[in-house]
């Protein structure tokens, strides 16, 4: 049995879907099991990570668990009842954010995955950490923006990422929570390609067969109004992270394909896949 945390939200319900069709027996951890919408044959585990008390039945006979957490979020008493419930294996899907040799971490988006790394190491469990920065779908944020028009205004349109399918996420997540040789290792998983955001709205609108324009904004005003009704330090956080990437070409990495044995999914695909979303 393995046990997937998150199951309801992005990465964890795509994960809980590939164990599912993989063959494999995985229960959804889950605050609210009627709303769950979870593919049949899923077991669905009521528990809160934040009610230790609920934690043990849902860790019965768990051999595994992908640990997907909301930003915040502790992770100890998860990791307290896995080690009493005699669960062998965590793997925790963590944010390219973070830095490798370093006290202090840059922001708030790396100290917080760091410390969350450190317990999953610390916890006597056998680990694997799967880092990724900028998913694909981040684009659905330009979902609202296309509604009303064909151009998507955005800051740092010249920012480049590599982009990475959820799917693909869900394979290596598969493949190292139930395979063997990934003990103790720390993965960047990554797009095939470097694309800038304008880039994405590029292939984007090929998918959707609409003439779909970007217009750079200045980061500053954005930023000034979106800390009014998130947290300051997590969106400077991010938009530090975006900045550093403009001009840069972003990482591009093999470890999808050496995990998984295929390759991964390009930008287009996912744009393909999600077209309806937008």
């Amino acid at each position: 049995m393995y046990l997937v945390t998150g199951a309801t939200a992005h990465f964890g319900r795509q994960a809980v879907e590939a164990l599912l069709a993989a063959g494999y027996p995985v229960r959804a951890l889950t605050r609210d099991p009627s709303r769950a919408g979870l593919p049949e044959g899923v077991e669905l585990a009521q528990a809160d990570l934040t009610k230790p008390e609920t934690l043990p039945a849902a860790l019965a006979g768990v051999r595994g668990i992908l640990l997907v957490l909301q930003y915040g979020m502790d992770p100890a008493p998860l990791l307290a009842a896995a080690r009493e419930s005699g669960v062998g294996r965590i793997v925790f899907l963590s944010s390219g954010a973070v830095v490798d040799g370093v006290e202090v971490q840059p922001d708030v988006i790396a100290q917080y995955h760091a410390d969350v790394e450190r317990a999953v190491q610390e916890s006597g469990l056998e680990w694997t950490v799967l880092r990724l920065l900028f998913p694909a779908i981040n684009s659905l944020t330009f979902a609202m923006q296309l509604a009303g028009g064909d151009v998507i205004r955005a800051p740092y349109t010249k920012a480049a990422f590599s982009a990475i399918h959820e799917l693909d996420v869900a394979d290596v997540a598969v493949a190292t929570l139930t395979g063997d040789g990934h003990a103790g290792q720390t993965y960047s998983l990554t797009g095939p390609e470097s694309l800038t955001q304008a880039d994405q709205v590029q292939i984007l609108g090929q998918a959707l067969d609409r003439p779909l324009t970007v217009e750079d904004l200045d980061p500053e005003p954005v930023l000034e109004q979106m800390s009014a009704f998130m947290d300051p330090a997590f969106i400077g956080a991010l938009f530090g992270l975006m900045a550093a990437t403009v001009g840069k070409p972003a990482e591009v990495n093999d470890t999808v394909e050496r995990i998984t044995g295929h390759k991964p999914r390009t930008y287009a695909q996912w744009a393909t896949d999600h077209a309806k979303d937008f």
